[in-house]
């Protein structure tokens, strides 16, 4: 992977960058996907976040190789505290946990403001993105599920919104799946769902020896709803 050739991963989240923006990749590691959108046109400036040393350094070179390091800016810092408010209107957060994701966007909340679009892709714990965004005024408006070197990885698209669409009255369950994805099916869907399920099932098996406590009853039940629920999208 580089500034030419992006992994199929970072592509699809480059693919949802609008033409003429301007991007805050936070976490950017060697800034390939700004310089990417940047090289081809896509953007007309970028914000490469980089918290780390070794990273920050390897971003620093390879714009510096380029020669666009006056519109691919490498700073180092902490989540969103590398812009300022009204800077950019993207933010791209890719290959860290949901949970952290949300924290980033939390902490930084301030630096949103003229933010029209955010793309992320959690490696794990989409679920907390999601909530993060019904609940923070953001319309999920998109999502792609994909496999790659046989991990599966979701992208999830936002703008401004009320956060309300698209989910319907499931909303527990659509926050957990993702509401375009379980409509859609697509293998790397049913794979993901289907493993889980199986994760699920030994975890139920593991209650049935455990002492009925009040807590174990509830914990059983709560998963045998979801293993039900799950089970059912995946199958019809």
């Amino acid at each position: 992977m580089n500034e030419t050739k992006l992994s199929k991963r970072l592509e699809t989240v480059a693919g949802f960058v609008l033409e003429g923006a301007k991007v805050a990749d936070i976490g950017s590691d060697h800034a390939y996907l700004p310089s990417y959108l940047y090289i081809n046109g896509q953007i007309s400036f970028a914000v490469a976040g980089e918290v780390n040393e070794g990273p920050f350094q390897s971003a620093v070179s390879q714009v510096e190789k380029l020669g666009i390091s006056d519109k691919v800016q490498v700073r180092k810092g902490n989540g969103l505290e590398v812009i300022s408010s009204n800077e950019v209107d993207h933010i791209t957060i890719a290959g860290m946990g949901g949970a952290l994701i949300t924290d980033i966007l939390e902490a930084g909340s301030d630096k949103l403001h003229g933010v029209k679009r955010l793309i992320l892709q959690p490696n794990v714990m989409v679920e907390r993105i999601r909530i993060w965004l019904r609940t923070n005024g953001w319309e999920l408006i998109e999502e792609v599920i994909l496999e790659e070197d046989e991990k599966i990885y979701e992208v999830l698209v936002a703008e401004r919104g009320n956060g309300d669409e698209p989910y319907s009255d499931d909303k527990e369950l659509e926050l957990l799946l993702g509401p375009f994805l379980m409509k859609e099916k697509s293998s790397p869907f049913i794979k993901k769902w289907e493993s889980e399920v199986h994760s699920w099932k030994r975890i139920l098996n593991q209650f049935e020896q455990a002492r009925e406590t009040t807590e174990v009853i509830e914990k059983k039940a709560d998963l045998i709803k979801r293993i039900s629920k799950v089970e059912e999208v995946i199958s019809t």
